[in-house]
């Protein structure tokens, strides 16, 4: 595979300027993301209410969410109540895979020195880093099936990586088990407080059943292909 940036190849004469300026905007977006954070609730009853925009405004929101470092796994929670298993599925995942790959490039080419920084001395990435200039598109999709770090993290630490954008982006599809689950898990919940209100639901309380059902066999798939991932991408870094 020929390397799109080497890990190590700006180390020795980074300027000064250049990594305090790559670590304010990493603890810029840090530090926004933790107070958007706060919001995601009222955000997701906002979207519903947008009616036709709402997918729209949702995926852009989700998309800048990633790069802000706000807890992904609460508006893909909430993209379940909000527009079903199918189309939540959908929206997150584009969202999910234009957020991390603008986090990546963010990573590649402005805060570098930041997240080098974040991660010195971390011997699992080091791992990692020698097994992407190997197989770099197979060990990123094996970390998107089983994450050894926070999919926020994940996001910027590969961009120090030797893994080209295209094959990183290829293996966002490797988001999708987790992105079903979670998506699934909010329709349920969703359905479940809505009984729990009296008020009634589409299907009914039988067709909530069902949809828990469907979650349990969603949680019992997504488990071995994560244990299945997990365990070769352990053969693969050497852990």
């Amino acid at each position: 595979m020929t390397p799109n940036r080497p890990a190590d190849d700006a180390q020795p004469g980074l300027p000064l300027a250049k990594i305090a300026g790559g670590l304010a905007i990493l603890v810029g977006l840090i530090v926004l993301g933790r107070l958007v954070g706060e919001y995601i609730p009222i955000f997701a009853t906002w979207v519903g209410g947008l009616g036709l925009w709402g997918p729209a405004v949702f995926i852009v929101a989700y998309s800048l969410a990633v790069v802000a470092f706000v807890p992904a796994s609460l508006l893909t929670l909430a993209a379940g109540a909000i527009f079903g298993i199918q189309a939540g599925t959908a929206y997150v995942f584009v969202a999910a895979t234009v957020g991390s790959s603008l986090a990546f490039l963010v990573s590649r080419y402005l805060a570098r020195g930041a997240v080098e920084h974040r991660l010195a001395g971390n011997e699992r990435f080091r791992a990692i880093d020698r097994a992407v200039g190997e197989q770099g598109r197979k060990i990123v999709l094996l970390l998107r099936l089983s994450p050894v770090f926070p999919f926020n993290l994940l996001n910027y630490a590969l961009g120090l990586t030797r893994v080209r954008f295209g094959d990183y982006a290829l293996a966002s599809v490797g988001m999708l088990p987790g992105t079903l689950l979670y998506v699934y898990s909010g329709k349920v919940a969703g359905d479940v407080a809505t009984l729990a209100s009296g008020a009634p639901v589409s299907r009914g309380s039988g067709g909530t059943a069902l949809l828990l059902v469907g979650l349990l066999a969603t949680i019992a798939v997504t488990t071995l292909v994560t244990r299945i991932a997990r365990r070769a991408l352990a053969e693969a870094t050497g852990e």
